[in-house]
């Protein structure tokens, strides 16, 4: 019989723990999970999820906006901002069952509170009972950042903007980066005034620029406004609910809710790491080795309080691989290299590899194709807007890069990244036959 209550603690029930739960699990180790609040983690909760579902939602407004020039003859519009978000949170709760479901089959035992590591075999639950562990992961994930200003209060973040009793008519949106630009694609959708407040002069960074110019110029052209270099001072509250929003500038914005998505910080706060002597980096975020390993040996960490990669399906892949490391006695890390990412704005990004100004500055001498083309359905519903497809490749033609704006664009993405992934030469591209009529064979007619 082991010395310790279980032989994995995991702090935090998001995508990255509950998987190093279950594989853990299956590797025969006892585990068990503290998580305050719902299992499913921020993504499936609070995030990608239900923010995708709300994408869904805003796709209806375009299409029924064309569905006239596709024979359609719809005589009522209007769309009920309460049964959308209840559906949405209907859903939510079927898959925290599901996941909780899934804990629950593989013998996890789940602590429906909060925990603190105090001490480096033992964490303390917030009902005071202490429990031995051989090991602690942390997966916490991340938290949004709030700006320390007069009136912060009265604005909202991620976390809250699924839960709204009404859907505003005007919107601030502070911040450039996904989650800013996907939510100010579905208020604009939904007949919100949608206005982006951006600290800096560009939005996305670490994106294609070419890529992202092209979102600025559609949503623009769709009466999203941009104020860049551009921060909130002071916000206040009128009795009627109005927010003014003092900026930088001097100017002042009203609006009916002001949504604060300029960025996450790991949530490594309150955990009592200090305790034990975690190492942190100059952004809070639990410093780790190649095998998810923290400098005290029994503490590892995976997920978006490592700040490695915030994405889902990387905390899934640390997860997986921290438990088969320590429990199932075959070493893995993760591969970072070339991983997809999309932003679900209207239309979405998504990309994989380099962007052109890495690889110019990362290899010299690059070579770049694109594809600049209106889409079969906007021409015949009268949208003028067009896609864009990049190719960036090294001098010897392999594809180091691919990025690309359009309808569908992350669906599309997931087959092309595997290419990127396995080194390919854009000559495999060209001598693979177009799938016609489609947007993906835009991929294989770059010029």
């Amino acid at each position: 019989m082991s010395e310790f209550d279980f032989d994995l603690f995991v702090i935090g029930a998001g995508s990255g723990g509950v998987r190093a739960s279950r594989i853990a699990a299956s590797h025969g180790a006892r585990v068990a999970v503290a998580e305050e609040y719902r299992v499913g983690g921020t993504c499936v909760i609070r995030g990608c999820v239900p923010k995708k579902m709300l994408v869904y939602g805003a796709h209806f407004a375009e299409d029924l906006n064309h569905a006239r020039r596709f024979g359609w003859d719809i005589a009522e519009r209007r769309f009920d901002w309460v049964s959308l978000r209840d559906a949405v949170l209907a859903d939510v709760d079927r898959l925290n069952g599901l996941y909780q479901n899934t804990l629950d089959n593989n013998k996890v035992t789940t602590f429906r509170e909060t925990a603190r590591i105090s001490g480096a075999n033992e964490v303390t639950l917030a009902s005071g009972q202490k429990v031995t562990v051989g090991t602690i992961l942390i997966a916490t994930g991340a938290w949004p950042l709030v700006p320390d200003i007069e009136g912060a209060e009265h604005g909202i973040t991620s976390n809250e903007v699924f839960h709204l009793d009404a859907l505003p008519r005007r919107v601030v949106i502070v911040g450039g980066g996904y989650i800013a630009n996907e939510f100010a694609g579905i208020f604009n959708s939904f007949d919100s005034k949608v206005t982006i407040l951006n600290r800096s002069d560009e939005i996305l960074r670490g994106y294609d620029a070419q890529i992202r110019d092209r979102l600025v110029e559609i949503s623009t052209a769709r009466g999203i406004e941009f104020h860049l270099n551009t921060t909130p001072q002071r916000i206040e509250k009128a009795s009627d609910g109005t927010l003014s929003i003092h900026l930088n500038d001097g100017e002042v914005i009203e609006a009916d809710v002001l949504l604060f998505a300029a960025g996450r910080k790991p949530k490594s706060f309150d955990l009592g790491l200090e305790t034990v002597g975690v190492a942190l980096n100059d952004k809070g975020a639990v410093i780790v080795d190649k095998y998810n390993r923290t400098n005290v040996p029994s503490i590892y960490a995976v997920g978006d309080v490592t700040d490695r990669v915030q994405l889902t399906p990387v905390a899934i892949r640390e997860g997986h691989a921290f438990a088969d490391t320590v429990f199932g006695n075959t070493p893995r890390t993760v591969d970072y290299d070339c991983i997809p990412s999309a932003v679900f704005s209207d239309p979405p990004m998504a990309g994989v590899g380099l962007t052109e100004a890495e690889a110019r500055e990362k290899l010299g001498d690059v070579k770049i194709y694109t594809s600049d083309f209106r889409p079969m359905k906007n021409a015949l519903s009268g949208s003028t807007e067009r896609s864009l497809y990049k190719m960036i490749c090294d001098a010897s033609d392999k594809v180091v890069g691919l990025h690309m704006i359009s309808p569908e664009a992350p669906e599309i993405l997931q087959a092309a990244a595997v290419a990127v992934k396995a080194g390919l030469n854009k000559q495999a591209f060209d001598d693979t036959v177009a799938l016609h009529p489609s947007m993906s064979e835009e991929l294989v007619l770059l010029k």
